[in-house]
């Protein structure tokens, strides 16, 4: 007797096409039924576009690699940690729009169309983990032999943090822990794919570790690479593949010179359609670079987060699965109540790169001191000290001008009254004029705008003219009594003072160093002393300083650096934007106060000047 062949009964034909979930995601952003924040609808109307425009340029949108990659997801990966623990990895909407639209868009060729892929988002949204799967199926669903797959970071202890995810993955999967060998036991360093001969690993510019062949190269915490020497590395590696991916996931940072600022800068640009977009990050639509995929969560520019809810969602795109509203309720209440934390919630919880990472002085404070006065027609023929900031070739210099005033009453703690110095300050800035344009760009500051109204003075040349500073130092000894030119002795002895001999212009000088280690030799001034007799000024109400954006850019763009014993000073490296006029300000003010600690006098032991 023969037995009858059984076939596996196979489920009905659907009529229904399958599932578009990334482009429905797309849609419902761009229509307003999902809340999200200018660049993420941009990324959304630019996916819609090119449904329509792409195939023009080449572009497919491959419905079934898209789906495939999220399946994986689903059917593959597990979470870990908390209520998440072996839960499958289900994409949320948005995730599901980032990864349907990193493995769905494909090139004439078949080959993936993005090559590059930068998500910034709040924290506890789930990036790490995200790119910790996307990294999975790099390694194994790609289609490529002998991937090479790294969690990369300036860091060794960054860089094992996402890689920690992964590993999590292959621990919680029993598809992965069949597929995968894992090296190491506390930690493990290496998961490899013996029957393809690939691997994914962590890796690190400390790593020293010289050609690697990335298929797949996850960046996390951009916005702490010290700079980008970890992405040039793979991305140099990248020649040897057919269809490499960087993939970049950040929080906001405060950092305007770093690496992370530009790759955000150029995000929203390709998201945008422009290189030039307005405040509001208006939609244009044209081609900058098909290769990247931006996802840059942020909220729009009259959102405030600190009293309207509303738009939690546009920085935290998971806000009720990963991050509770309870919890961001919280955070809310306590920048409230710490100023001292608020520019770091605003930057980690609702993706506002901040002006510093600690606000050096409140904006209501600074605007408390600043008044439109006319310093040449008010003060004409008064005692003046001058703080001068050069820049050593190129960028910004800025000479600060202090003056007195007279005296205000003001109340001890011991309930005596004082009289103390009141003061007139301002600032004048030069740059070089042929890269104007383009460090405005580099530097996300209008330039252009301040030289076209006459906050700063743009001198022909690719470097800072210092005959043209010291030039207006001779204009300005006819118009003031030049007291004391306090300098840093960077550069000044080499290339300004022959500049004010060439002149013929005597004015008295001293030394005044801009870090916090050294005191000048002969007048004790230092910057730590100098910064806080500033800030007594302000907080005082003893300062009129002339309104200038050159000067508030750099009053509310600067960052500190400290030592052991509580001294601290304004740090270049840390500021958002140029602090120039900041630190030249800072030391004409100590320079007119004595600022000098313990090893120096006051300018107001002078009987003559207050006569």
């Amino acid at each position: 007797m023969v037995a009858k062949s059984r076939k596996t009964p196979q489920p009905p034909i659907s009529s229904e096409p399958p599932a578009d979930t990334a482009t429905a995601w797309a849609r419902d952003v761009v229509a307003g039924r999902v809340v999200a924040g200018p660049h993420i609808r941009n990324a959304c109307r630019r996916h819609l576009d090119d449904l329509e425009k792409g195939p023009a340029r080449g572009l497919t949108w491959d419905l079934a690699a898209a789906n495939k990659a999220l399946g994986f997801f689903r059917d593959v990966l597990r979470l870990n940690g908390g209520q998440f623990e072996g839960r499958p990895f289900t994409l949320h909407p948005s995730q599901a729009f980032r990864v349907g639209s990193l493995f769905g868009w494909k090139r004439a060729d078949g080959s993936r169309r993005f090559r590059r892929f930068y998500d910034e988002e709040a924290k506890g949204n789930g990036k790490s983990p995200l790119l910790a799967g996307i990294g999975m199926w790099c390694l194994l669903a790609d289609g490529e032999d002998r991937a090479e797959v790294y969690a990369a970071a300036s860091k060794k202890d960054q860089a094992m943090v996402l890689f920690r995810d992964a590993v999590a993955m292959f621990q919680q999967s029993p598809a992965l822990a069949a597929r995968l060998t894992p090296s190491g036991g506390n930690p493990i360093w290496n998961l490899a794919d013996l029957k393809t001969g690939s691997f994914f690993r962590p890796i690190s510019s400390e790593d020293g570790q010289s050609g690697p062949r990335p298929s797949c190269a996850l960046c996390d915490e951009v916005h702490e690479h010290r700079n980008g020497t970890i992405i040039e590395m793979l991305e140099r590696g990248f020649k040897w593949r057919r269809q490499p991916i960087l993939l970049m996931a950040t929080n906001s940072g405060s950092d305007r010179q770093s690496v992370c600022w530009q790759e955000h800068q150029h995000a929203v640009r390709v998201a945008a359609g422009t290189r030039e977009p307005d405040e509001a990050f208006t939609y244009v639509g044209e081609v900058i670079d098909d290769e990247t995929f931006s996802f840059v969560c942020s909220l729009d520019p009259k959102d405030d987060p600190l009293e309207d809810p509303s738009c939690w969602i546009k920085a935290n795109p998971l806000l009720g699965v990963t991050v509770q509203p309870d919890y961001l309720a919280g955070v809310v209440r306590q920048a409230k109540a710490i100023p001292g934390k608020l520019n770091n919630i605003l930057r980690l919880h609702f993706c506002q790169w901040t002006e510093a990472d600690t606000a050096w002085m409140a904006r209501p404070a600074l605007e408390a001191c600043l008044a439109e006065f006319e310093p040449e027609s008010e003060h004409s023929g008064a005692p003046v000290f001058v703080g001068l900031d050069l820049s050593a070739t190129q960028d910004m210099t800025a000479m600060a001008f202090v003056v007195p005033t007279g005296t205000v009453s003001l109340p001890r703690d011991d309930g005596t009254v004082a009289d103390l110095p009141t003061f007139d300050a301002w600032v004048e800035a030069w740059t070089p004029r042929d890269t104007l344009t383009e460090r405005a760009l580099r530097d996300n500051a209008p330039y252009d705008l301040w030289e076209r109204e006459g906050w700063l003075q743009a001198a022909p040349g690719k470097m800072v003219r210092f005959d043209f500073v010291a030039a207006r130092l001779a204009e300005l000894v006819g118009v003031f009594e030049i007291r004391t030119l306090a300098y840093d002795s960077y550069g000044f002895k080499k290339h300004f003072e022959p500049e004010l001999d060439a002149l013929g212009v005597g004015v008295p000088l001293i030394e005044h160093p801009q870090g916090g280690k050294k005191k000048g030799a002969e007048s004790g001034l230092w910057m730590p002393g100098s910064k806080l007799a500033l800030e007594q000024l302000i907080l005082e109400g003893r300062i009129r300083l002339r309104r200038s954006p050159v000067l508030i850019s750099a009053m509310m763009s600067a960052g500190m650096e400290s030592d052991p014993f509580g001294n601290a000073w304004f740090s270049k490296r840390r500021a958002v934007n140029r602090i120039d006029a900041l630190i030249a300000l800072a030391m004409a003010v100590g320079a007119a106060t004595g600022a000098a600690g313990e090893t120096g006098g006051s300018i107001f032991d002078d009987a003559e000047l207050w006569s």
